[in-house]
């Protein structure tokens, strides 16, 4: 009974039952044929292979409590992992406030074909993680949302990635309080590759 269940569970992960135990040919005709594994989509797969190495990043921020925008720069430093299905984003920010560092965390889900993202803040680094934006590209420009939030009210998070080229590329995160009818860009980054 236990072979039977991890032999249809099998196809769900992609693998082939064959491929892992030989089975004897008087069980296998009592059983039904498994369904065929649904292909993976690796369309999106590289999506971010962009932003992989080293970049200079000007960051643009609206500050709440000042009711003003605050510029700064930073660095960010971004490579491959799980073979090219997540990427690490390390960055240094030199905040008004004092320098800080933060990393995003990207992985992508061949089931799906979305990318999740996640940022950590070196400043609370065991603070709570905001949920994952999801999402991918389409005609040269990366959208990802999450719902989460803020002061007891619901609001939709937007990343967005646009104006990618060989040096260059812009990050801007947005909220809307109103289910994405409006949306409100409250930080941008703006990257230029270091050569």
């Amino acid at each position: 009974m236990i072979f039977r269940n991890i032999q249809n569970l099998l196809p769900a992960l992609g693998l082939m039952a064959a491929s892992v135990w030989a089975v004897p040919s008087t069980q296998a005709s009592q059983n039904p044929p498994a369904p065929a594994a649904t292909a993976a989509n690796l369309t999106g797969l590289h999506d971010f292979d962009f932003l992989f190495g080293d970049w200079k990043v000007h960051h643009h921020v609206f500050k709440v409590a000042l009711k003003a925008w605050v510029d700064f720069e930073g660095t960010s430093s971004t490579h491959p992992i799980m073979g090219g299905a997540g990427n690490i984003e390390d960055n240094v920010l030199e905040a008004p406030s004092g320098t800080y560092r933060a990393a995003g965390l990207r992985s992508y889900d061949p089931a799906t074909g979305l990318w999740a993202i996640w940022w950590l803040d070196g400043r609370a680094p065991h603070g709570s993680i905001d949920p994952p934006v999801k999402g991918g590209f389409a005609h040269g420009e990366g959208n990802f949302y999450s719902d989460d939030t803020l002061n007891g009210q619901p609001i939709r998070t937007r990343y967005t990635w646009s104006h990618i080229t060989a040096t260059t590329a812009r990050w801007a995160q947005a909220y809307s309080t109103d289910g994405g009818q409006t949306w409100q860009t409250n930080w941008t980054m703006d990257f230029t590759r270091v050569k």
